[in-house]
């Protein structure tokens, strides 16, 4: 198996990165993904995994929502700041896991929801679509996949253009968002995919895409339910 350690990107295992990484994150707001998953019939009653939980702003918030929340990570460090934030919040339905997308090892009744947001692009397209098909096999027949990630909505031919105007409008502050360096880092080192390659191994994994919203060919969210 790939190391997924080894993928996870240095900065995500460093203690002083992940104390300002929803600040370089810009804070974002998990309500929208919990209404999508409440949508599709998720209560009080149902099983969410968070795979590449982070922090865990949204798994702290599924965990008030639903009935029980497991949040996984591949970097000990966001764990640690995690279980911090889950015990000062007085959380009990919400299990932490330090595993990957490939490692996982899901446990119990199939789960009837899984939530990722900006983690798959860390795997290669072939472990992506491996990874694809293990979160198949977490979910119910009906269950939701919910879906954030970088992914690159234009041909090959149009590359030096989007990626220019991405990288025109990158943070300057590193500590208030991801400047032109670190997006630059990301198109040379990470492994975001084209939509038209994402789309069939979803296919392929069993998943009926029910919806997917982009912005600036470069970011996508896909609403999915398990065949």
């Amino acid at each position: 198996m790939l190391d997924e350690l080894a993928h996870a990107g240095p900065e995500h295992l460093d203690r002083d990165f992940v104390a300002g990484y929803e600040r370089k994150q810009g804070y974002p707001d998990p309500a929208e993904d919990l209404a999508v998953l409440a949508g599709h019939g998720l209560d009080a009653t149902s099983t969410v995994v968070d795979l590449g939980a982070g922090t865990g702003r949204f798994a702290l918030a599924a965990a008030r929502r639903f009935g029980q929340v497991t949040a996984v990570d591949i970097s000990p460090a966001m764990l640690e700041w995690l279980r911090r934030r889950a015990a000062a919040a007085g959380v009990t339905n919400l299990t932490i896991v330090q595993a990957g997308f490939l490692s996982y090892e899901h446990t119990g009744p199939p789960a009837d929801g899984v939530h990722t947001r900006n983690a798959l692009h860390q795997l290669p397209d072939f472990w992506k679509a491996v990874a694809l098909d293990r979160i198949g096999r977490i979910l119910r027949p009906g269950g939701v996949l919910r879906l954030h990630d970088l992914v690159y909505d234009f041909q090959p031919s149009e590359a030096d253009a989007v990626f220019e105007r991405w990288l025109a409008h990158a943070a300057e502050d590193p500590t208030l968002g991801y400047t032109r360096a670190d997006l630059a880092e990301h198109i040379r080192t990470e492994h975001s995919t084209f939509r038209w390659l994402l789309e069939p191994m979803l296919t392929a994994a069993g998943f009926d895409i029910l919806t997917a919203d982009f912005a600036g060919s470069l970011y996508g969210a896909y609403t999915c339910r398990r065949c």
